[in-house]
């Protein structure tokens, strides 16, 4: 509640009526004359030093201390509390207040003048005041610096989902638009030579539009749609590839029900059909998804060529580096991320709690 500037306005005004209601708790008793005149007297200087509440709340701190001007801002403070001091015991002075019952009886043999007393009495609420002045002050500062450490930190969370809103939209957009052009290619092919397994692409690939349409739009979905989307991106990949490059998958046939992130792994994945298959070398793919009550982990490892054409056999690209910032916004410090570049394979693996 408090987070919010009304849920602030709310707490000062509950504070200040409970401030300004001691008057009357102190003088119900004694609804008199004089206890309404002391009561009088109790608001007034309440209400002087409500005004410096706001004055410092509403103009100092932003205009000044927020601004830098941190000299500048003492300064008035102090200027502030000295002025409202000093009306405040001008108005002591013009009203005094009605004693309360029991005062203001003889003074005893050898008792010392009364102007002493005054002067005292005087300087006592000089220093009371200032007390007062510099608790005030200190506690709308503390107020204010909190409200703007609150309303910073929101800001500060927004521009991360934000962030994290596009990290995972260029995650969708991962996925190669050549990656369709030439899984239509193939598609037509078979039609003339293999209509069954043309069929069983065209299923693969509407799967895949599907989740890339519908299902990834969502912050997240359940792993087992997750694993039916890989297998058929894999099933296409391997399409295009023929018998060129070997696909080893390792899945759990009992996955648990949990949800994740959408394409979490579809750019390792894409990243190591890209980089790890070199024509006429023989090339190798090998993924094995590992899960459990509380962890999920992913292993994804690609031949590596010395020598190969240029964007194959080394990883680049937005891939691993919008992956790393996308899982430190999803997870903070809860993930493992390591990457082991040998000399004749790649391997990434990923570990995510669930």
């Amino acid at each position: 509640m408090f987070k919010t500037k009304n849920g602030f306005i709310i707490l000062f005004c509950f504070i200040w009526a409970l401030v300004f209601l001691g008057p009357y708790l102190k003088n119900m008793q004694d609804l008199n004359a004089n206890g309404l005149e002391r009561m009088a007297y109790d608001w007034i200087h309440l209400f002087l030093f409500f005004i410096v509440f706001l004055v410092n709340f509403y103009l100092l701190v932003p205009r000044l201390l927020f601004a830098g001007r941190r000299p500048q801002y003492f300064v008035t403070v102090v200027l502030l509390i000295l002025i409202i001091t000093a009306i405040d015991i001008v108005v002591h002075q013009g009203m005094k207040p009605a004693m309360m019952p029991g005062e203001g009886m003889p003074p005893p043999p050898g008792h010392r003048p009364e102007s002493m007393f005054a002067m005292h009495s005087l300087l006592g609420s000089f220093f009371n005041n200032i007390i007062t002045g510099i608790l005030i002050t200190g506690t709308g500062t503390a107020f204010k610096l909190e409200y703007k450490w609150l309303s910073e930190e929101k800001l500060r969370k927004d521009i991360e989902k934000e962030q994290l809103k596009t990290n995972l939209a260029l995650l969708r957009h991962q996925v190669s638009p050549h990656f369709f052009m030439n899984t239509l290619n193939n598609i037509h092919t078979l039609i003339e030579t293999d209509t069954e397994k043309a069929q069983d692409a065209v299923v693969r690939l509407s799967t895949l539009m599907r989740y890339l349409l519908y299902d990834s739009a969502q912050n997240t979905i359940a792993l087992n749609k997750e694993i039916e989307f890989i297998n058929s991106f894999i099933s296409l990949m391997q399409l295009r590839h023929s018998d060129e490059v070997a696909v080893t998958t390792v899945i759990p046939e009992n996955i648990p029900d949990v949800k994740i992130p959408p394409m979490l792994f579809i750019s390792l994945l894409e990243n190591a059909f890209k980089h790890g298959v070199s024509y006429p070398l023989k090339s190798w793919i090998f993924f094995e998804l590992r899960c459990n009550e509380s962890f999920l982990e992913c292993t994804i490892r690609n031949s590596k060529h010395q020598g190969a054409p240029d964007g194959q056999g080394e990883y680049s690209g937005i891939g691993l580096d919008n992956i790393k910032e996308s899982l430190k916004l999803l997870y903070e410090d809860q993930f493992l991320l390591n990457i082991l570049d040998g000399k004749d394979e790649f391997e990434v693996n990923l570990k995510i709690p669930v």
